[in-house]
C-alpha cells in the first residue's frame, strides 16, 4: 500500500504497508519493516470501504499494458459515469504516475530536509506572532499555486518522476531478498491512497486486469499486477483514507474474498464479498483493549474449505442472505450457489512438486528449474553472519546424531558399522547434498528405522551364514537403483495418497521394537546380575569379603582362571 506524499512541489507515492498473509508496516522513523501481524481494522473503515464501491468506478478485466494506459482508461470512465470533471483529467493523472519510493529506497535530500525541519523546529519560538500566522498562510496559498502551475506544465514538460516509470523491473526490485518470501505465481494488488486539494468528492476505482502485468517501480518486488485499487480524496481526511485502503488491502490477503475478487462478474459481486467478510468480523469493545498491541500470527489459521463449510450452514439464518445469494451467483465466496460449486477449488491444494507430468525425467527437470535461480545463493549466503547459528545447530544436530547411533549401530552389529563409519556415511552424504543445494531438511545419518533395519538384517545374516558387509552393498546397490527409477518414471507424485495413517503406524512399528529390546535388556541384566534372595540384613557386619592369589596346583588342574572368578573367602 503506497500512501501519497507532499514535499513542497514535488509528490510521491511512498509506501506504508504490505500483506503476503499478515500485515507488515513501516516502523516510525521508516527505517525498516515490523513484524508481520493480524490486521486490525475498524469497522467503520469496512462500511466506508463498501460505500467505495458502491459508489467509485469498478472495471473487471480491463486490458492493461501499462501504468499510463490504464490510468488513462480509468480516467475516462470516471469522465463518462458523471464522477469526475473534464477539466480534473491532468490534475488526476499528474499525481497518479508520480514516482513510487519504496522501503528500501531512502533519498539523501529528504534525510537533509528532515535534519533541516528538526533543526528549525528546536530554533523556533513557542509563541507564535500574528505576523508569523500571516507568512504561514501566504506560504500555503503559494504552494497551491505552485501545484496548479505545476498541473497545468504537465503536457508541456517531462517531470523526472514521470520517467521512472517502465515496464520493466529496476535494479533494486531484481536485488531485494523480499522475493523469496514470495510464492511462486503470485500476483500483486496495489492499493494507493491519497489526499488533495483539488477534489470535493473522494476519486475510487477498483480495477481488476484481464491478464497480471508488471507495471515497473510500482511494486516493490519484481512481481505482475492483476489489481489496483485507487483513493484520492478532499485534504483533512488521510487517516480515513489509509485506514479503507488497510481494509482494502487486508480483503485481498483474504482466501475467501479474493475467490470472491477472481471470479466477480460486476460490482454486486465485490460487496456481496465484504457483506460475507463481514458475517465473520468479531468486534473489539473499544475501552476493554489497546488498539496500539500488535496481535501476533497464530500457528495454525482455519483454511478456507472450512469457512466455506461453516458459512453455508449458518447462510440461511443471515439477516443479509441476499447478499450472500448475490456472491454465490456471481461465481463468488457465497458458498450458497450450488451451480458454481465446481468452480470453486479442491479440498486439498497440490503443489506442482507432486504434480505427475508423464515425460521422462520431467519432476528432475521441474526442481532443477525451480532451484536453479537460487543455487549461487544458497552458497554465498552461508558466509553472512546471520548464518552461524544455524550452521552450529546443524552441525551439533549431525554429530550427536552420528556419536549416539553410531554406537548403537555398534552393539547391534559388533562393530562392523560403528561411531567412524557414521560419522564417515554423514560426511559424505552430507558434502554431496550441500554441492547441489539441496535443502537442510533431509536426514543425513542414522535413524532409529535404520537402526532396527540394520540389526535385524545382521541378525539374519548370521543365522543363514550370509557375509553382511557384501550383502550389505548389495541392498545398498538395489535401493539407489530403485531411486533412479523413481525419479525417471516421476513416480515421486504418489507421496500425495499417503496419509498421516500410514506415518504413524510406521512410528508405532519402531516404538513397540525399541520398547521391546528395552525391557529385553532390563531382564536380561537380571539373568547376569541376579538378586541375593538369601540376603539377611541382621548378618550384614558379619560378612568378610577378601581376595587371594589362586592355588598354584589348583589353577594347573582347573586351568587359568581370570582375577573375578578367583575365590573368595
Amino acid at each position: 500500500m503506497d500512501t501519497l506524499q507532499h514535499d513542497g512541489e514535488e509528490m510521491e507515492w511512498k509506501e506504508s504497508a504490505r500483506w503476503i498473509k499478515f500485515e507488515e508496516k513501516v516502523e516510525e522513523g521508516g527505517e525498516r519493516w515490523s513484524k508481520p501481524h493480524v490486521s486490525t481494522l475498524s469497522l467503520h473503515s469496512l462500511f466506508e470501504l463498501r460505500t467505495c464501491l458502491q459508489t467509485g468506478t469498478v472495471m473487471l478485466d480491463l486490458d492493461g499494458y501499462s501504468l499510463p494506459q490504464i490510468i488513462d482508461d480509468i480516467i475516462e470512465k470516471q469522465i463518462e459515469d458523471g464522477l469526475l470533471k473534464p477539466e480534473l483529467r491532468e490534475k488526476i493523472s499528474y499525481v497518479l504516475l508520480r514516482k513510487h519510493r519504496h522501503q528500501t529506497k531512502k533519498p539523501i535530500h529528504r534525510s537533509l530536509a528532515d535534519i533541516g525541519k528538526s533543526v528549525s523546529n528546536t530554533n523556533r519560538s513557542p509563541v507564535r506572532s500574528p505576523a508569523a500566522g500571516a507568512s504561514i498562510h501566504r506560504s500555503t496559498e503559494d504552494l497551491r499555486m505552485r501545484q496548479s502551475a505545476s498541473y497545468g506544465r504537465l503536457r508541456h514538460a517531462q517531470s523526472r518522476s514521470m520517467n521512472d516509470i517502465t515496464d520493466t523491473p529496476s535494479t533494486d526490485q531484481l536485488k531485494n531478498k523480499f522475493i523469496k518470501k514470495i510464492p511462486k505465481d503470485a500476483e500483486a494488488s496495489n492499493v494507493l491512497v491519497g489526499e488533495v486539494d483539488f477534489l470535493d468528492k473522494p476519486f475510487v476505482a477498483f480495477v481488476r486486469l484481464i491478464q497480471s502485468t508488471m507495471l515497473g517501480g510500482v511494486t516493490e518486488v519484481p512481481v505482475p499486477t492483476r489489481f489496483l485499487f485507487i483513493l484520492l480524496g478532499p485534504s483533512g481526511k488521510a487517516k480515513s483514507y489509509n485506514e479503507i485502503g488497510r481494509a482494502i488491502a487486508t480483503l485481498m490477503v483474504d482466501d475467501l474474498f479474493s475467490d470472491v475478487a477472481y471470479k466477480a462478474r460486476d460490482r454486486d459481486d465485490l460487496i456481496a464479498g465484504i457483506d460475507e467478510f463481514l458475517d465473520e468480523v468479531i468486534v473489539l469493545p473499544p475501552g476493554e483493549w489497546d488498539p496500539n498491541i500488535r496481535i501476533e500470527p497464530p500457528k495454525k489459521v482455519p483454511s478456507a474449505e472450512k469457512r466455506k463449510s461453516v458459512f453455508s450452514l449458518s447462510e440461511a439464518g443471515q439477516m443479509n442472505g441476499t447478499a450472500g445469494g448475490a456472491g454465490g451467483g456471481g461465481g463468488g465466496g457465497g458458498g450458497g450457489g450450488g451451480s458454481e460449486d465446481e468452480e470453486m477449488p479442491a479440498v486439498h491444494e497440490i503443489g506442482e512438486e507432486l504434480l505427475w507430468t508423464g515425460k521422462f525425467c520431467g519432476g528432475l527437470y521441474l526442481d532443477i528449474k525451480r532451484k536453479l535461480p537460487w543455487f549461487p545463493s544458497d552458497f554465498y549466503e552461508g558466509f553472512h553472519i546471520q548464518s552461524i547459528s544455524a550452521i552450529l545447530f546443524i552441525y551439533l544436530g549431525c554429530i550427536t546424531n552420528a556419536i549416539t547411533f553410531g554406537g548403537l549401530l555398534g552393539d547391534a552389529t559388533e562393530n562392523y558399522q560403528g561411531v567412524m563409519e557414521s560419522f564417515l556415511g554423514t560426511a559424505m552424504a552430507g558434502s554431496m547434498f550441500c554441492f547441489f543445494a539441496g535443502q537442510p531438511l533431509i536426514i543425513l545419518s542414522s535413524t532409529g528405522p535404520i537402526l532396527i533395519f540394520e540389526k535385524l538384517l545382521y541378525d539374519f545374516s548370521k543365522g543363514n551364514g550370509i557375509d553382511y558387509m557384501e550383502f550389505r552393498l548389495w541392498i545398498g546397490l538395489h535401493s539407489a537403483f530403485q531411486c533412479l527409477i523413481l525419479v525417471a518414471t516421476d513416480a515421486s507424485f504418489i507421496i500425495k495418497y499417503i496419509t498421516r495413517f500410514t506415518e504413524e503406524g510406521f512410528s508405532t512399528l519402531i516404538s513397540f521394537i525399541f520398547i521391546y529390546d528395552a525391557i529385553k535388556k532390563m531382564i536380561g541384566a537380571f539373568k547376569y546380575y541376579p538378586i541375593n534372595s538369601d540376603f539377611k540384613p541382621d548378618y550384614v557386619t558379619m560378612y568378610k569379603c577378601e581376595c587371594i592369589a589362586p592355588d598354584p596346583e589348583l589353577a594347573v588342574l582347573q586351568g587359568p582362571t581370570s582375577p573375578g572368578n578367583a575365590p573368595v573367602e
